[in-house]
């Protein structure tokens, strides 16, 4: 079961298979993982003690950054999430990024920004469209109507947080290239120069 992998010089942390999105252009649709040899699909959702038994062993000298990212969206399970970016504040010097769907609130029924902002160095949040009936058709969230708003919104509170003395320094925006025409592309560089918040297409 692989809960830690490597990708380029980042230590990936899959923590989950859950996600509220059937993304058209989702790797999970087209294969096991992003490694060869190396499947990214979870026998069972990791406990906290499997979690923490993975990262005592990892010789973190070898890595640049932690992400969490792997087959799923990471804050499906918010506490562990919490408790292992806590866990690497302590133990290890590397900045920590969270790549997110945006939709943390309507998972968690609360607001989190400022829950990650304090252990987390970088959030790049899944834009992936620039306005609801795009993302909608895209992404095929689970919430439904509503949901480009909250990704909106969860921006903007990241965004926020930046501001304050917690971990939190960069909010990115991203979008994958080959999921949009130019059109469609120019509204969301438009839609996050307005935001103030940097788009990365991925």
């Amino acid at each position: 079961m692989t809960i830690a992998y490597k990708l380029g010089n980042a230590l990936y942390l899959n923590i989950t298979n859950k996600c509220p999105c059937d993304c058209t252009f989702c790797l999970r649709n087209t294969g096991e993982g992003v490694n060869h040899g190396e499947s990214l699909w979870l026998e069972h959702e990791p406990t906290l003690e499997e979690v923490f038994a993975v990262l005592s062993e990892i010789d973190f000298k070898q890595y640049q950054e932690v992400v969490f990212c792997g087959y799923g969206e990471p804050t499906e399970r918010l506490d562990i999430l919490l408790k292992c970016a806590r866990f690497l504040k302590e133990n290890q010097s590397l900045p920590i990024r969270l790549n997110t769907n945006g939709l943390s609130d309507l998972i968690n029924s609360k607001k989190t920004a400022l829950l990650l902002a304090e252990h987390i160095d970088c959030i790049s949040i899944s834009l992936n469209a620039p306005d609801a009936a795009s993302y909608n058709a895209l992404c095929a969230p689970t919430f439904g109507e509503g949901s480009f708003e909250a990704i909106i919104q969860f921006a903007e509170d990241c965004k926020e947080c930046v501001q304050l003395d917690c971990s939190l320094k960069d909010v990115i925006l991203s979008v994958v290239g080959n999921a949009l025409d130019d059109e469609a592309m120019k509204k969301c560089q438009d839609l996050c120069d307005a935001l103030g918040i940097p788009l990365r297409v991925r």
